[in-house]
């Protein structure tokens, strides 16, 4: 079957799903009373105007990076895992319980625990979904839905034994002093150059983009990524080839789950120093529209982050500055998520009726310069 391009179907498709999704963000803009253009221009200096802007914008991508990659990696075995909120919920709580109950001497390897210990977690509350699918035929959407709550409401129990003696505060004990991740800013700041003061954005994202190598190797330089994408494609084809449905499904899940759960050194461990009651604050759902609009690639996965991480600094500044409602904010995400997501077909289709078309128009005048 004839298709458009590669390169339309990963830059140009999604590119034109944004102008779309920007264009109708700017009418409902005009519509309350204020300027788009100033609105545009507000939220790009807020984001990434200033180092600032950046710090924060890379720490909310730090958290989309993970649960984005966390989709894609089971997409790719045909598995559709929205349950990225309780896995990193969960992850959230291996975190807490590494770094409270281990005495670490150095914060490089309370962060190897609690890297150890999140993917644990996240795995491990990915893993009966993973295996009621594959042993009982059970929904995997269904089930990590149904994990997602259940992980909110295990957190909510289990804090209280984590909560300080006198403390009304819903929240776990702050972490040791010598577990706290360095922030990038200190990082310049050793070497002379001043970046990024007093913003959350911390060594995590630095282990985001070694997430995505690694999980780009995996997929696609490694036989455990061939068994999966061919399990993906075709159940049957890669049964006939011996491969087990069973144990992809598992592992696949497991490495969805393990990445979700990750997401906590960032913004547990790295930004709170501390386990507070939802602290995935819906990065587990936005990954969900990072992956899609990445086209489940690690590198589409980190660009659709970031472009997520300014949405949310910039919306975050609009908010502050203008008399624009933060429930507003909220419906440009939402239309950014549902014109690269739900409706990507609307912009795909057209786009590759008219490569066709034009292949078509080429090849006809080939073989009339022949003839």
């Amino acid at each position: 079957m004839e298709r458009m391009p590669r390169w339309a179907d990963l830059i140009l498709t999604p590119l034109l799903s944004l102008v779309i999704a920007f264009a109708i963000s700017a009418l409902v803009i005009w519509a309350v009373g204020f300027s788009p253009l100033e609105a545009v221009s507000i939220m790009i200096s807020g984001a990434l105007g200033s180092s600032s802007g950046w710090g924060y914008t890379l720490y909310y991508a730090t958290n989309f990076i993970f649960t984005g990659l966390a989709v894609a990696v089971a997409y790719h075995a045909a598995m559709f895992n929205i349950g990225g909120e309780g896995q990193a919920t969960i992850g959230g709580l291996g975190v807490a319980l590494a770094v409270l109950f281990i005495p670490w001497p150095h914060w490089s390897l309370a962060l190897l625990g609690a890297m150890a210990a999140s993917a644990a977690f996240g795995a491990a509350w990915a893993f009966i979904p993973a295996i009621l699918q594959a042993k009982r035929g059970s929904h995997i959407v269904i089930t990590t839905i149904m994990f997602n709550m259940i992980a909110a409401a295990l957190l909510t129990g289990v804090i209280e034994y984590l909560r300080p003696v006198g403390s009304m505060d819903p929240a776990s004990a702050r972490f040791p002093a010598e577990t706290a991740l360095p922030r990038l800013s200190h990082m310049f700041e050793a070497v002379g150059i001043t970046w990024g003061r007093h913003t959350p954005v911390n060594i995590s994202f630095l282990i985001a983009i070694g997430a995505c190598v690694a999980v780009w190797a995996l997929l696609w330089r490694s036989r455990l990524g061939y068994e999966l994408r061919a399990f993906g494609k075709s159940e049957s084809a890669a049964r006939y080839a011996g491969i087990s449905p069973v144990k992809m499904t598992v592992i696949a899940m497991l490495i969805s789950g393990a990445l979700a759960g990750m997401m906590a050194i960032n913004n547990v461990m790295g930004q709170q120093g501390r386990l507070v009651l939802n602290h995935v604050e819906g990065a587990g759902f936005i990954g969900i529209a990072v992956a899609l609009m990445g086209r489940n690639h690690p590198l589409g996965v980190f660009l659709a982050a970031v472009l997520f991480g300014f949405l949310y600094q910039g919306g975050q500044e609009l908010a502050l500055l203008t008399p624009i409602q933060p429930e507003l904010i909220i419906v440009i995400q939402a239309l950014v998520i549902l014109f690269t997501g739900a409706l990507d077909n609307m912009v795909r289709l057209p786009l590759e009726r008219i490569f066709l078309s034009a292949r078509r128009r080429r090849k006809a005048a080939g073989h009339g310069g022949a003839g």
